[in-house]
Protein backbone atom coordinates (compact mmCIF):
# COMPACT_ATOMS: atom_id res chain seq x y z
CA UNK A 1 0.00 0.00 0.00
CA UNK A 2 1.48 3.35 -1.00
CA UNK A 3 1.74 6.47 1.20
CA UNK A 4 -1.08 8.31 -0.55
CA UNK A 5 -3.48 5.44 0.04
CA UNK A 6 -2.48 5.27 3.74
CA UNK A 7 -3.07 9.02 4.10
CA UNK A 8 -6.57 8.69 2.62
CA UNK A 9 -7.41 5.85 4.97
CA UNK A 10 -6.28 7.91 7.96
CA UNK A 11 -8.27 10.95 6.75
CA UNK A 12 -11.39 8.85 6.37
CA UNK A 13 -10.92 7.09 9.71
CA UNK A 14 -10.54 10.29 11.79
CA UNK A 15 -14.16 11.50 11.45
CA UNK A 16 -15.43 8.00 12.26
CA UNK A 17 -13.30 7.87 15.39
CA UNK A 18 -14.53 11.33 16.42
CA UNK A 19 -18.16 10.27 16.00
CA UNK A 20 -17.59 7.14 18.05
CA UNK A 21 -15.99 9.08 20.90
CA UNK A 22 -18.78 11.68 20.85
CA UNK A 23 -21.36 8.94 21.29
CA UNK A 24 -19.39 7.39 24.10
CA UNK A 25 -19.26 10.77 25.88
CA UNK A 26 -23.05 10.94 26.07
CA UNK A 27 -23.26 8.11 28.58
CA UNK A 28 -26.68 8.84 30.00
CA UNK A 29 -29.39 6.23 30.42
CA UNK A 30 -32.84 7.80 30.00
CA UNK A 31 -34.61 5.00 31.91
CA UNK A 32 -32.25 5.41 34.87
CA UNK A 33 -32.67 9.18 34.63
CA UNK A 34 -36.44 8.82 34.85
CA UNK A 35 -36.03 6.85 38.08
CA UNK A 36 -33.74 9.57 39.47
CA UNK A 37 -35.94 12.49 38.39
CA UNK A 38 -38.55 12.43 41.19
CA UNK A 39 -36.95 15.36 43.10
CA UNK A 40 -36.98 17.42 39.88
CA UNK A 41 -40.71 16.94 39.24
CA UNK A 42 -41.99 19.37 41.85
CA UNK A 43 -40.55 22.39 40.02
CA UNK A 44 -39.80 21.12 36.51
CA UNK A 45 -42.72 18.71 36.01
CA UNK A 46 -42.60 14.91 35.85
CA UNK A 47 -41.70 14.99 32.14
CA UNK A 48 -39.62 18.18 32.33
CA UNK A 49 -42.46 20.49 31.24
CA UNK A 50 -42.76 22.81 34.20
CA UNK A 51 -46.33 23.64 35.26
CA UNK A 52 -45.02 26.94 36.67
CA UNK A 53 -43.46 29.61 34.41
CA UNK A 54 -41.10 30.48 37.26
CA UNK A 55 -39.15 27.26 36.59
CA UNK A 56 -37.55 26.34 33.26
CA UNK A 57 -38.69 23.51 31.03
CA UNK A 58 -36.13 20.73 30.82
CA UNK A 59 -38.00 18.56 28.30
CA UNK A 60 -36.33 18.51 24.92
CA UNK A 61 -33.31 20.46 26.17
CA UNK A 62 -29.90 19.35 24.87
CA UNK A 63 -28.38 16.72 27.17
CA UNK A 64 -24.98 18.43 27.13
CA UNK A 65 -26.59 21.66 28.34
CA UNK A 66 -28.35 19.90 31.24
CA UNK A 67 -25.15 18.08 32.26
CA UNK A 68 -23.19 21.35 32.17
CA UNK A 69 -25.85 23.25 34.13
CA UNK A 70 -25.93 20.56 36.83
CA UNK A 71 -22.11 20.55 37.02
CA UNK A 72 -22.09 24.34 37.32
CA UNK A 73 -24.67 24.26 40.13
CA UNK A 74 -22.65 21.55 41.87
CA UNK A 75 -19.35 23.44 41.71
CA UNK A 76 -20.82 26.89 42.38
CA UNK A 77 -20.34 28.45 38.94
CA UNK A 78 -24.13 28.88 38.75
CA UNK A 79 -25.70 30.35 41.85
CA UNK A 80 -29.06 29.07 43.05
CA UNK A 81 -29.38 27.71 46.59
CA UNK A 82 -32.16 25.29 45.68
CA UNK A 83 -30.47 23.85 42.59
CA UNK A 84 -27.06 23.80 44.26
CA UNK A 85 -28.53 21.65 47.02
CA UNK A 86 -30.08 19.23 44.55
CA UNK A 87 -26.99 19.07 42.33
CA UNK A 88 -24.41 18.66 45.11
CA UNK A 89 -24.87 14.91 45.71
CA UNK A 90 -25.24 13.98 42.01
CA UNK A 91 -22.52 11.81 40.50
CA UNK A 92 -21.37 12.27 36.91
CA UNK A 93 -23.51 9.28 35.92
CA UNK A 94 -26.53 10.74 37.74
CA UNK A 95 -26.15 14.01 35.81
CA UNK A 96 -25.82 12.19 32.50
CA UNK A 97 -28.82 9.94 33.24
CA UNK A 98 -31.03 12.89 34.19
CA UNK A 99 -29.89 14.77 31.09
CA UNK A 100 -30.65 11.78 28.86
CA UNK A 101 -34.14 11.47 30.35
CA UNK A 102 -35.10 15.13 30.03
CA UNK A 103 -33.53 15.44 26.57
CA UNK A 104 -35.66 12.49 25.41
CA UNK A 105 -38.92 14.15 26.50
CA UNK A 106 -41.05 16.22 24.15
CA UNK A 107 -41.10 19.88 25.08
CA UNK A 108 -44.46 21.66 25.08
CA UNK A 109 -45.00 25.11 23.63
CA UNK A 110 -46.00 27.81 26.04
CA UNK A 111 -48.79 30.27 25.21
CA UNK A 112 -46.26 32.95 24.24
CA UNK A 113 -44.27 30.57 22.02
CA UNK A 114 -47.38 29.47 20.16
CA UNK A 115 -47.97 33.04 18.90
CA UNK A 116 -44.58 33.39 17.23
Amino acid sequence: MNTTMKNWIVLLALPLAAMASAGAHAGGDAAAGEQKSAPCATCHGADGNSPNPQFPHLAGQHADYIVKALEDYKNGLRKNPIMSGFAAPLSKQDREDLAAFFASQKGKLTVIESFR
